[in-house]
C-alpha cells in the first residue's frame, strides 16, 4: 500500500465522489494538520478490503503502510478534539481529531460511503477508556453505525471476538498477516442514508479522533468514488489469516492489560 500525504481538500472530495451519481459537492473544509490525511493505493493488496481512496487519521497518514512493527505507533499532533464525537462515547473526551466536511445537495434523496475504521488501540485497550472513535455525520446525525445496531464504530463497539474485526495484532501472531501498520481494523462497512430532500443542502461530516488521550492512533480508510447516491459494491472481501495464525489467536486468548504510565511516541524515521 502506499499513501501519499495531502491537505488539498478539494482533490480529496473529487477522488470521494462518484461522478455522475446525482451529488454537487459546494464547499469542502479540513480539520487537520497537513500529514494527518493522504491518498492511499494498493489496499487489496495490504487487506483492508479497500483498493484505494482517502485515509484520515489522528497521527500521520504514512504511518498506516504496513507491515505491523509496533503495538503503539503515535504521532501526537496536539489539536483539539470534537464535540459530535464526544458525544458518541462517555465518559471521556477526544483529542487530535481528524474532520473532513462537505456540502452536499442531491438529485436522489440517497447517500451511500463505504469505509474501513483501523487502530493501534486493539486490542489491549479494548473495553477500556481509550476508545478512538469515527463519526459520519448527517446534519449532526452520525450514520456511521454497526450493522444492525445504533452503535457507533468505536475500539470498544467493534473488537476482537467481533465478526466484523480482523486482527493485526502483534500480540496475536508471529507474523501479522495483513500489510498495514495498525493493529486491527474492520471489515468494509457502508454507511448509508435515503430520504433526503433533493436539491436542498446538508453537510457531511467525516470525522476520527483518538480518546482518553492522544496516543496510539486511529484511522478510517474511505472508499475511491464511493460517495454516492446509491450504495456501491465494497470491494474484495478481507481474506482470512492462515489457519495457524488462528491456531495462535486461539492459544494467546485475550487480556486487557493496564495502560502504560509513560508512553514514548513512535514515528516512521522514513515518514
Amino acid at each position: 500500500m502506499v499513501v501519499t500525504s495531502t491537505d488539498d481538500e478539494m482533490a480529496i472530495a473529487e477522488r470521494l465522489l462518484d461522478k455522475g451519481s446525482g451529488l454537487k459537492i459546494s464547499s469542502v473544509s479540513l480539520l487537520g494538520a497537513k500529514y494527518q490525511q493522504g491518498f492511499f493505493d494498493g489496499g487489496l493488496s495490504a487487506g483492508i478490503g479497500l483498493d484505494s481512496g482517502v485515509l484520515l487519521t489522528t497521527g500521520r497518514a504514512t504511518n498506516a503502510v504496513g507491515p505491523n512493527q509496533s503495538d503503539s505507533k503515535t504521532k501526537v499532533v496536539g489539536s483539539g478534539g470534537d464535540s459530535d464525537l464526544d458525544g458518541l462515547i462517555s465518559s471521556v473526551s477526544t483529542y487530535d481529531a481528524n474532520v473532513l466536511q462537505l456540502d452536499f445537495s442531491t438529485t436522489t434523496g440517497g447517500l451511500f460511503f463505504n469505509y474501513v475504521f483501523a487502530s493501534e488501540e486493539y486490542n489491549e485497550y479494548a473495553g477500556s477508556s481509550f476508545n478512538d472513535v469515527f463519526g459520519f455525520f448527517i446534519d449532526g446525525v452520525n450514520i456511521a453505525l454497526l450493522p444492525g445496531s445504533s452503535d457507533p464504530v468505536a475500539v470498544n463497539t467493534v473488537n476482537l471476538g467481533s465478526p466484523y474485526f480482523n486482527d493485526n495484532d502483534l500480540d496475536s501472531f508471529a507474523k501479522p498477516p495483513f500489510d498495514i501498520e495498525y493493529d486491527g481494523f474492520t471489515d468494509v462497512f457502508t454507511a448509508g442514508i435515503t430520504g433526503l430532500e433533493v436539491g436542498t443542502l446538508y453537510t457531511l461530516k467525516l470525522a476520527v479522533a483518538d480518546a482518553g488521550d492522544r496516543y496510539f492512533d486511529s484511522a478510517v480508510f474511505l472508499q475511491s468514488g464511493s460517495f454516492s447516491s446509491v450504495a456501491l459494491a465494497s470491494a474484495a472481501p478481507v481474506p482470512s489469516p492462515a489457519p495457524l495464525a488462528l491456531l495462535a489467536i486461539g492459544l494467546c486468548g485475550f487480556m486487557l492489560v493496564p495502560r502504560r504510565a509513560v508512553v514514548t511516541p513512535q514515528e516512521s524515521s522514513s515518514c
